[in-house]
């Protein structure tokens, strides 16, 4: 046996005798891939691991109707802690499948490969006789139904909740849907822009910036944000399930999601009647709070604490600028935060982004640089914890996979599958389902 470290993660090596040379590697018992004797130990990068996943959820069985993002992002996150997740797809695939470039095969988009990794994808046809009785019996095996389907077509297909629940009486019934049922816009189509323009995250930039329009994030946000608080909602309602034997339906409807993670800090004084100042965090939305320019780049320093601040300006050669009236004090610098920043920033551009890196990360002043997106991959932290995984699809080749963020230490873990074809686990699953395939 062989012990090496790559990055922190170590590895043993262990020889598989009689099989061609080849040998094992597992991470703390856990076998994770397999190598020929001519790799190189040296370059793990080579070796295609298997992404591995929390089994907390073994024994939860999903039933998944959802699409694109919200729902997707949920299940995906709950497969990643082991739930067993089976995605009904439309013939022509979940409209996700789609998104970005595919590497050999359409409808196998990088998002897809992303979101709706760790699931198995069946295809049946819901108006016909087959396709209800698959549904049903998957439904009746399932612990937790998820889906996306607006109201007029859950009565149509038969799927509300009273008819889901007559089916299996302790359902976790999660409907992600746009608006909430019991207000002005229920049943409304929603899409991430629209949820950013009702929300008020298209108004926030305009507020920083006062000669910019009205933007949207660059970001499926609302899509995100929605499905997190699904994958929460969820969980709680399992457990309320195990608590109680009963069914229980949940509603997890975008505009509240996100008008809710908005108003966290942007509720700010107007949370108070009458309000005691304006809406709008202040923090967020000063003008001068930005990443400042260095001589070869830019950096993000976050002094939030008085003690920082002063050290701040002691590390830049700088205490003098502390006998200035309007920062002289803790609060005259509480109430003049922008003077403050502007004169920091004026003293950065001088040295490079790895100078002050080093000098604020060792004085313990907090520090960031400003990364690209293609930057991520590269990141000392992200390759010390294996964040970035590279695996090798069946049919799509090489490709990236992001380990799940959230580690449950001492949990037993499982292997999280690659994503599906579209229908390729149909026949196994109606089988399961006591069902045959359609010839």
């Amino acid at each position: 046996m062989l012990l090496i470290q790559y990055h922190e993660l170590q590895f043993n090596i262990l020889n598989l005798s009689g099989i061609n040379d080849n040998f094992v590697v597992s991470i703390n018992g856990v076998i994770v891939a397999f190598i020929d004797a001519h790799s190189s130990i040296s370059k793990l990068d080579r070796i295609r691991l298997h992404m591995p996943a929390a089994a907390l959820l073994t024994d939860i069985k999903i039933a998944d109707m959802t699409s694109i993002l919200f729902g997707p992002y949920c299940t995906q996150t709950l497969a990643d802690m082991g739930a067993e997740v089976i995605k009904i797809e439309p013939e022509v695939g979940d409209i996700g499948r789609n998104i970005g470039t595919s590497a050999n095969t359409p409808l196998m988009g990088p998002m897809h490969m992303t979101v709706n990794r760790g699931k198995r994808s069946v295809v049946w046809d819901m108006k016909s006789e087959l396709g209800k009785e698959a549904t049903r019996r998957l439904i009746q095996s399932s612990d937790v139904f998820i889906h996306n389907i607006r109201p007029d077509a859950l009565e149509r297909l038969g799927l509300t909740f009273d008819d889901v629940k007559a089916i299996k009486k302790d359902i976790v019934y999660v409907h992600c849907l746009g608006f909430g049922s019991d207000g002005e816009y229920s049943g409304r189509p929603a899409y991430d822009d629209l949820i950013q323009g009702f929300s008020g995250i298209t108004s926030l930039l305009p507020r920083v910036d006062k000669d910019r329009d009205p933007s949207f994030f660059p970001m499926a946000i609302a899509d995100k944000v929605a499905g997190l608080h699904a994958v929460h909602a969820t969980l709680a309602a399992l457990l309320r399930r195990d608590q109680t034997g009963e069914a229980v339906h949940v509603e997890v409807p975008m505009f509240e999601c996100v008008t809710n993670f908005v108003l966290e800090d942007h509720f700010e004084d107007a949370t108070f009647d009458p309000p005691t100042g304006e809406i709008g965090y202040e923090r967020q939305l000063d003008p001068t709070r930005n990443p400042i320019k260095t001589k070869d780049g830019w950096i993000i320093i976050a002094p939030y604490t008085d003690g920082r601040w002063v050290l701040t300006f002691e590390l830049l050669g700088a205490a003098h600028e502390l006998d200035d009236e309007r920062i002289a004090n803790p609060k005259v610098r509480r109430a003049n935060r922008q003077y403050m920043q502007e004169r920091l920033e004026t003293y950065i551009d001088s040295n490079n982004t790895a100078y002050w890196m080093d000098l604020f990360s060792q004085n313990d002043i907090p520090v960031a640089p400003v990364s690209e997106l293609e930057d991520l991959q590269d990141d000392p932290h992200l390759r010390a914890s294996n964040f970035f995984q590279k695996r090798e699809h069946p049919s799509e080749g090489n490709y990236w996979e992001m380990q799940p963020p959230i580690r449950f230490k001492g949990i037993p873990e499982k292997e999280i599958t690659p994503a599906r074809h579209v229908g390729e686990d149909t026949a196994e699953v109606l089988k399961e389902l006591g069902l045959e395939a359609p010839t």
